[in-house]
């Protein structure tokens, strides 16, 4: 017998989650995830509690369906293809101070909200360790593209070119300036890069005939 899947009834199904979701995400950003309900996100998204679960999944589901788009943000991708396609340096480094910038920036409600302010919540900590693994996998893979150009200061090794970009360009230095000291993203993404670039690269050096005045 073959099913039958009525398009509107997977519209109202889409709809229904979408407002789960919304209202899930208001609640936690206000409340606190650890103090929100599955009967608190059901009452605000005028859905029984049944609903929720076989909606959703449940809270923890529900979150990690919110930061699914912080995890998966598809500037990561587009920043890594921007530095294989150049052999300068700085410019990697400045590429990807942009792109870290714009994954924060586009989801800062979320990453400041959610992922910072809950780091006790299991769910949340969860999630925030494979947010993090990622996040430090595409640091990773910039570290790599230095080592290959031979562009780091000589002092250092891969590791340390690993452990420089997460200090100056990974999850910490964003909620330090731009959420606890409120900076913004602007000035935040150009002092990160300035700082990154001298912490990082060597800078070549010159000539004695030409240094000379």
């Amino acid at each position: 017998m073959r099913s039958y899947n009525s398009p509107r009834r997977t519209d109202a199904a889409l709809s229904t989650r979408a407002a789960i979701l919304d209202s899930a995400r208001r609640l936690f950003l206000a409340d606190g995830y650890a103090k929100v309900t599955v009967a608190d996100i059901a009452s605000a998204a005028r859905v029984a509690v049944q609903t929720v679960y076989t909606s959703t999944g449940g809270k923890a589901a529900i979150l990690a369906a919110l930061l699914a788009p912080v995890v998966e943000d598809p500037a990561v991708e587009q920043t890594l293809i921007a530095i294989e396609r150049t052999d300068d340096p700085r410019a990697i480094v400045a590429i990807t101070a942009a792109g870290t910038r714009q994954a924060h920036e586009r989801h800062w409600e979320i990453d400041w909200g959610l992922m910072h302010q809950n780091l006790a919540e299991p769910a949340v900590a969860a999630v925030k360790e494979a947010a993090m693994a990622a996040y430090l996998a595409a640091l990773t893979a910039v570290a790599d593209r230095l080592t290959a150009l031979n562009a780091l200061r000589p002092e250092l090794d891969h590791a340390d070119a690993v452990d420089l970009l997460w200090f100056y360009l990974g999850e910490p230095a964003w909620i330090t300036l731009v959420g606890e000291r409120g900076w913004g993203f602007d000035r935040a993404e150009s002092w990160m890069a300035g700082a990154a670039q001298q912490a990082l690269l060597h800078t070549p050096s010159i000539p004695s005939d030409q240094g000379a005045g």
